[in-house]
């Protein structure tokens, strides 16, 4: 294979979703039609690496010129409630969900030794800061269910004890439209525990 075009398959097959194969497929098509694919492809990645940052105060995706993003400027919003999550992209998760009002803070990841993610590289001294200066009420974590993401829960709600703030964690339950016969032991114990009246 020609180099520069193996290049191009290496650096998208790093991309999520990618597989060698279909890193080859799009590899192959963007050369193969250079001016409808490969040329708007250069352009946005282009203007995306120049122009998207992360906020300074939340950690969300924006972009050069709007620093606090849209979120931390919007007056409508709850300033009273804090949802952190793991990931800038888990901010658009839960806004697409309707139901976050509030404001958001991204930690940058989660705690893990394998990875060697400590407290340290996590944007967790900004959190406490934030929920101090703003008088933040209601710290809710939208954290992952897994080991690592329970260990960052339960780091950042023993550093936020002193601040005043009540801690809250997303329910824990069985996905919308399914049946329990295809959930896993530990959703349906944690369903059965955080159980509702109705």
């Amino acid at each position: 294979m020609l180099a520069p075009l193996d290049d191009l398959e290496k650096a998208l097959a790093r991309l999520p979703g990618f597989g060698r194969r279909s890193a080859a497929r799009a590899a192959l098509a963007l050369v193969r039609e250079p001016a409808r694919l490969l040329d708007p492809l250069f352009l946005a990645l282009s203007a995306a690496r120049d122009k998207v940052r992360c906020c300074s105060r939340c950690g969300a995706f924006t972009t050069v010129d709007r620093d606090p993003c849209d979120t931390c400027t919007d007056a409508t919003r709850d300033g009273s409630v804090l949802c952190v999550v793991e990931d800038p992209a888990d901010i658009v998760t839960v806004e697409a969900s309707g139901a976050f009002k509030g404001r958001y803070h991204a930690l940058g990841g989660k705690l893990s030794p394998s990875r060697r993610m400590g407290p340290e590289r996590l944007r967790f001294a900004e959190l406490v800061d934030r929920v101090v200066r703003e008088g933040v009420a209601e710290v809710l974590l939208a954290l992952s269910t897994d080991m690592e993401g329970d260990a960052t829960a339960g780091y950042a709600a023993e550093l936020l004890k002193g601040t005043g703030a009540k801690v809250t964690r997303l329910a824990f339950g069985l996905p919308a439209d399914s049946g329990i016969a295809y959930s896993d032991p530990l959703t349906l114990k944690r369903a059965i525990v955080h159980r509702i009246p109705q």
